[in-house]
């Protein structure tokens, strides 16, 4: 990965729109050394800042990068999505990065898309049909062993225990990340929100399961960055809903949501 010091735009690229003030980006919480520029969707980036946060979005599953900032003047989230040639000229990328990233987002969209895995008994690629069963047939290993041979979608280990489970299979450290850190994630404080406790500041997307994270600033509502449906962090209903007996800033009248134990799986047509 290139230095600080390397990203750093060029003053005289009369391509770029260079913008005086804050990085929009500035959640991450460090300081990088360059001038900022607008991105399409408004917000000023640093080429360093919109690199750690692209690689966050990678690291999370993600193939599409959208902006987690406010929109100009207001308290409502952008999630306006950068091409990734854009991501790519304004973040500097490096040759490696390059190298990175289109590995990481073919892998990524591959999985969202397709639900590819490899099958550990023959490792034959086996897409899988039902997206809300962990048990998978391989029917390249069925038809040499002469009997079903399934595999855990979870752990990429033969299935072991009742094939009805859908939180994990029998064999040791099977399990869900994302279910692991919607249980012990810590909840969060609103900054702007009146009368809400114990609401966890990770959820999954009610209507896609995508994991979303509140950065605590601005109102109780989020949008989703994979199906761009709006939704209350807090009571999980969508804001539509929501507000129909609340408002942004107010505890929802149906409470703080649970703790999410089942991850939403969204069907595919």
């Amino acid at each position: 990965m290139a230095s600080r010091q390397e990203k750093r735009y060029d003053p005289n690229d009369r391509t770029l729109t260079f913008v005086d003030g804050d990085d929009d980006l500035d959640f991450l919480c460090e300081e990088f050394d360059s001038r900022k520029a607008a991105m399409s969707c408004g917000n000023a980036v640093t080429p360093a800042s919109l690199t750690k946060w692209c690689l966050i979005l990678l690291k999370k599953g993600e193939y599409k990068f959208v902006c987690p900032a406010y929109k100009k003047g207001t308290n409502e989230v952008c999630g306006g999505e950068w091409p990734y040639t854009e991501v790519r000229k304004m973040a500097l990328l490096t040759t490696a990065e390059i190298k990175y990233f289109e590995a990481v987002m073919a892998s990524n969209a591959s999985q969202k898309h397709f639900d590819v895995r490899l099958c550990p008994g023959c490792s034959s690629s086996v897409v899988r049909e039902d997206r809300s069963s962990l048990s998978v047939r391989c029917l390249v290993c069925t038809a040499n062993k002469g009997k079903r041979y399934e595999f855990c979608w979870q752990c990429s280990k033969e299935w072991k225990g009742p094939y009805s489970r859908s939180d994990r299979c029998d064999n040791d450290g099977c399990s869900n990340p994302n279910l692991d850190l919607l249980r012990t994630c810590p909840n969060i404080t609103f900054e702007r929100v009146t009368g809400v406790t114990g609401c966890p500041n990770i959820r999954a997307c009610p209507i896609c399961g995508t994991m979303v994270e509140h950065n605590q600033k601005g109102c109780k509502n989020i949008i989703c960055h994979e199906c761009k449906q709006e939704f209350c962090f807090v009571c999980l209903k969508l804001t539509a809903t929501c507000l129909q007996t609340s408002s942004h800033y107010v505890a929802c009248s149906s409470g703080v949501a649970p703790r999410q134990t089942s991850i939403p799986v969204h069907q595919k047509n």
